[in-house]
């Protein structure tokens, strides 16, 4: 019950949202930053070019490092990337949603049975293919 009232609570969010949203473009009307239309991917050589550009060459981003972060199904989900200006991140690390949960299960569980385990695994909303590593 708890788990449909949040998906209400996120519909009235987004409709909340979206009627606030000004008219126009989403994109930037860059070629260097968007994909080409599939059209003139299929027709032109320069879409065919641009988009494999995009695909292949990537942006470069500046040297140095950054952190950012978005709202996940489960919190938090962050990125850790370091660039040394090339097309490919020297370093790239992801940190899910559910790593502050699993630091903080030997607290959780304290005092409970082991078969409570589950249960309150299950109650925490983990998912545990976030935590393979």
């Amino acid at each position: 019950m708890v788990r449909m009232a949040e998906m209400e609570q996120s519909m009235r969010i987004i409709e909340q949202a979206l009627g606030k949203l000004p008219k126009g473009p989403v994109n930037v009307e860059d070629p260097r930053f968007i994909f080409p239309p599939k059209q003139a991917v299929y027709t032109t050589i320069e879409g065919m070019i641009n988009h494999f550009r995009l695909v292949y060459d990537d942006v470069h981003p500046p040297k140095g490092e950054a952190y950012g972060y978005a709202e996940g199904g489960n919190g938090e989900v962050g990125f850790y990337v370091v660039s040394d200006g090339g097309n490919k991140p020297v370093k790239c690390r992801v940190r899910p949603p559910c790593f502050t949960i699993v630091a903080a299960m030997g607290k959780i569980l304290e005092g409970h049975m082991v078969a409570d385990i589950v249960p309150i695994y299950g109650s925490v909303n983990m998912i545990g293919g976030e935590m393979d590593r």
